[in-house]
């Protein structure tokens, strides 16, 4: 086991935190959250044997093989499936000795270290590798590509294939979300769900450290705490702390005030649509959720745009590419105030080539798009992170917006999104990405758009400013599209969901759910066709008697199947009395105690047979799918 005795640790004249006790046992799977700056990477470091504690012990067992994911990719014109493979050190090793045992044709040394790949599973590794790439995105023919050929979001990916691929006791992950799309992150969740080793995890997302982990190990003033469950028991488990706390209780009801009122204002105008009645239940959620953030420094909102009409935009049978090749055509979109589109599809199939027509970036093949006069469009999108002005401040930035407000106004506005003090004055080069992404938000609010366009506006963002982010867009009046891999910000912000896919843009009827079951269906579809069943000649008799068989054998999976739904439809049921009752303020007095406690631990216990029955299905469901598959 990892073993933290009273540690302390300092970066410079700064503690970042002290005497810290903390037990992490073997196989078990750690969420490592706290504010940006807390040590959560200095932990890491620690772990990796790059940084001594200042006070204390940390102990990990010797034998145990740490894997991580390297945050430089070598310029080398290696294939990238042999960049993988290198993950795995013994393999490796073995692999160069049986090489040399070969050139000096020496046969005993040759028959020990076949016998020794045997034993790591060496002889399947390539195929380990390539499925690890495909899981991550990469198609068949780019594992023979140069390491070089790769751009650098792809080359993190080689590299987090890299750490998976090696066969560790313990892995460490820093944002491996990041640079990944929904498609990946869906895949990268199953296979950490089944890794046997330890797993410490830090990551932003919230849905997939709740898909993840077990427990959560959070830090904050310089203290380090340890919660039993995944990331949404913590924020229940935080909030019941903070609510003990008199100062904190009132701020706590002024935000569940100001959230009840646009779970009020949505539910009244909602549809039956599958999305629209995901985002009431996540923003009923929130309700539950808001106490344990009311410390958060991020508080922004939007302000009425300058200029709303209907529709703000229209594409007819608009095509839209690269030249003269359309990526996707005969797409048809009308914008208007309020309206919240989602975009969902595979890496590759245009979700960004689609935002940037609409954001007039690209234009169209053919087809038209028509803007509404005097509007202004807030395009949110990575590459702006390098166009901000490097010697320039924050408050510098919004100036050059707006040269009649005042220099206290700006910085109040500033304050909002984190930057206080020296930091709204400091100029940005130095500033990390998520302080870059953060300034561009604000810049983009300041502007007062009719029409807002997110391109992945949470990657380097932490949970507080996603979660603020996510509640400055209850109160947007302009039109939104989204594309983002955080499935909270798509459910609690996004009423309709689009999917791009094979050169189409097309209304997606479902939620994220279904979307989720999309993927899966459309992955087993490929894997069907490129790899089709041979034809065997047709034997009615045979035919009917092994249908018989096959009827007997998948009985006890529909069963299963059966009594997994049944688990599922009552635990919704009884969960969502608890959380009835939860939603009750009066049960957050001091006389009620006991009761939230004991409804809190009933809501966890009512989670984890939730999931588990959800798995049951999913499994079940999956071999009766094969079975059926095989029997075709």
């Amino acid at each position: 086991m990892i073993k933290l005795q009273n540690l302390s640790i300092r970066r410079g004249t700064r503690l970042l935190f002290e005497q810290a006790n903390c037990l992490i046992h073997p196989g078990q799977k750690i969420g490592l959250t706290g504010a940006n700056g807390v040590g959560k990477s200095s932990l890491f470091a620690l772990f990796r044997g790059e940084l001594h504690a200042d006070h204390g012990d940390v102990s990990i067992p010797d034998a145990w093989t740490i894997a991580h994911v390297a945050q430089e990719t070598p310029a080398v014109d290696l294939p990238a499936i042999d960049y993988v493979l290198q993950g795995d050190a013994e393999l490796t090793r073995l692999q160069s000795a049986l090489l040399e045992a070969e050139q000096n044709q020496d046969g005993h040394a040759q028959s020990e270290l076949h016998d020794q790949l045997a034993a790591i599973d060496g002889y399947t590794a390539r195929s380990r590798a390539g499925r690890l790439m495909h899981g991550l995105g990469f198609k068949d023919h780019q594992e023979t590509n140069a390491v070089t050929s790769f751009s650098g979001g792809w080359r993190m990916r080689l590299n987090l294939a890299q750490a998976l691929m090696c066969r560790s006791d313990l892995l460490l992950l820093d944002e491996p979300t990041n640079h990944l799309d929904l498609e990946a992150v869906y895949w990268l969740e199953e296979w950490l769900r089944n890794y046997q080793g330890t797993l410490v995890l830090i990551s932003h997302d919230r849905d997939f450290l709740d898909r993840v982990v077990t427990h959560i190990v959070h830090i904050e003033q310089q203290r380090m705490k340890v919660y039993t469950g995944n990331y949404s028991d913590f924020e229940l488990a935080r909030a019941e702390h903070l609510a003990n706390q008199q100062a904190a209780h009132q701020k706590q009801q002024r935000e569940l005030a100001h959230i009840r009122s646009f779970v009020t204002r949505f539910k009244a105008k909602a549809s039956k649509a599958k999305q629209a009645q995901s985002r009431v239940k996540a923003l009923e959620r929130m309700e539950l959720i808001a106490p344990a953030h009311v410390d958060s420094p991020f508080h922004f909102q939007f302000k009425e745009p300058t200029r709303l009409v209907a529709p703000l935009l229209v594409l007819d049978k608009a095509a839209v590419g690269y030249g003269d090749t359309p990526l996707i055509d005969n797409v048809r979109l009308s914008l208007a105030p309020g309206d919240r589109v989602g975009l969902l599809g595979p890496n590759g199939a245009g979700k960004s080539t689609l935002i940037k027509l609409i954001a007039g970036v690209l234009p169209t093949i053919k087809g038209k798009r028509k803007e509404a006069k005097d509007i202004r469009i807030g395009y949110f999108a990575q590459h702006q992170l390098e166009q901000l002005y490097d010697e320039d401040s924050p408050v510098q930035h919004l100036q050059r917006l707006d040269r009649q407000a005042s220099e206290g106004e700006l910085r109040d506005f500033i304050g909002g999104f984190g930057f206080h003090g020296d930091d709204a004055l400091a100029p940005v080069g130095p500033f990390s990405g998520g302080e870059k992404a953060r300034l561009v938000l604000a810049l983009l609010v300041y502007q007062r758009p009719a029409l807002l366009l997110l391109d992945e506006p949470t990657n380097h963002l932490d949970l507080e400013m996603r979660l603020a982010l996510t509640m400055a867009l209850q109160d947007f009046d302009g039109a939104l599209v989204v594309v983002s891999h955080d499935r909270h910000l798509l459910r609690t912000v996004a009423d309709d969901l689009w999917l791009v896919s094979d050169g189409k843009a097309v209304e997606f009827d479902g939620d994220l759910d279904a979307y989720r079951q999309w993927v899966s269906n459309k992955d087993k579809a490929d894997k069907v066709a490129t790899n089709p069943s041979p034809s065997v000649p047709n034997n009615k008799k045979q035919d009917r008697q092994a249908a018989a068989v096959q009827r007997q054998k998948l009985q006890p999976l529909r069963n299963s199947v059966k009594k997994a739904e049944k688990q599922m439809d009552e635990g919704q049921k009884a969960l969502l009395n608890i959380e009835e009752q939860l939603a009750d303020s009066a049960l957050y007095n001091e006389s009620e105690k006991e009761k939230l406690k004991a409804l809190l631990l009933e809501q966890s216990q009512l989670k984890a047979l939730i999931e588990q029955a959800e798995m049951d299905w999913f499994e079940a469901s999956e071999a009766l799918e094969a079975a059926h598959a095989a029997e075709d």
